[in-house]
């Protein structure tokens, strides 16, 4: 039996999946990122005394706000009706790293891994953003779904992190 990839008609033509038909359940996804920065704007970060201001506090909002306009930035994601978006940070001191986890969830016929993947990587830009006259070497990394529960294909969640 041939794959049909079904963001393609018939014809060959880009579709947004119809979801119609499909279950209302409770949906979640859990995306995780880091970014790598010098010592100095760790520090300005941990401390709060960055010249822009509080570099977590708004990440944070970058990254809930993103999770909200995904379906502005790919192309085929539906417009959702969110009923949680947060973004958490952990600072790994030892490794000059901050991880950023986006969690997100609604009840609703389609997932929320996109928006999660997009709200981890918005809040990660925006803290590049505000350091970047600090650190222009800073660098992005291991973005990924975590897990993801809910709909047809059930329960996923990442191995080995």
């Amino acid at each position: 039996m041939e794959h049909r990839w079904n963001h393609f008609d018939e014809a060959g033509n880009a579709v947004m999946v119809d979801v119609t038909e499909k279950e209302i359940t409770v949906r979640t996804a859990a995306a995780r990122g880091r970014i790598q920065v010098s010592r100095p704007v760790f520090e300005a970060i941990a401390q709060g005394t960055a010249a822009k201001g509080d570099v977590l506090g708004v990440a944070r909002v970058a990254g809930i706000m993103a999770t909200k306009k995904t379906s502005e930035l790919i192309p085929m994601c539906h417009p959702l009706m969110l009923t949680k978006a947060a973004v958490d940070f952990s600072l790994k001191e030892e490794t000059g790293e901050i991880e950023a986890v986006c969690t997100v969830r609604l009840a609703g016929r389609t997932g929320v891994e996109m928006e999660a993947l997009t709200g981890v990587t918005a809040a990660l830009l925006t803290i590049y953003d505000m350091c970047k006259a600090m650190d222009r070497g800073m660098v992005l990394s291991d973005i990924c779904l975590l897990e993801k529960s809910g709909g047809k294909s059930g329960h996923y969640e990442r191995q080995g992190i």
